[in-house]
């Protein structure tokens, strides 16, 4: 029983392989053909084309070229190297927005203040009002 299924689970396995590194290799480390080309020659025939993939379609000497450790005061940690996002309360743009955003909520609350000393000064003229006058008006 396990040698009939050991070979389908190798030619599965080499077929996932070769059409995932296919898939996932930069196009200027493809050989002879354009990578749409290359995925579906795996796709199409598993055993072929898995095998025509690892001997003719990556070019897998630019790999061992390459320097295999990056050198640098950050080498090794990568997350060093990326951008960071900085946090709400560094970034300077947000508090300046929120310092534009109070001064707009303070400068309504004073036109309301205004409004409202304005409308009960005229509520207490009106009460100074003479009775005769309240009456007529």
């Amino acid at each position: 029983m396990l040698l009939r299924v050991a070979p389908t689970v190798v030619l599965l396995a080499l077929w996932i392989w070769a059409f995932i590194d296919c898939l996932t290799t930069p196009e200027d480390e493809i050989r002879h053909l354009p990578k749409v080309v290359w995925v579906i020659i795996v796709l199409l025939f598993p055993l072929v084309g898995s095998i025509a993939w690892l001997v003719a379609g990556k070019n897998r000497a630019a790999r061992r070229r390459q320097v295999p450790w990056p050198s640098g005061p950050t080498a090794g940690f990568p997350e060093y190297e990326r951008p960071r996002q900085l946090a709400p309360d560094d970034d300077p743009e947000f508090l300046a927005s929120l310092k534009r955003g109070n001064q707009q909520h303070e400068d309504m609350l004073k036109q309301w203040e205004a409004d409202l000393r304005r409308r009960e000064e005229e509520l207490r003229r009106g009460d100074e009002r003479p009775e005769g006058d309240a009456a007529k008006g």
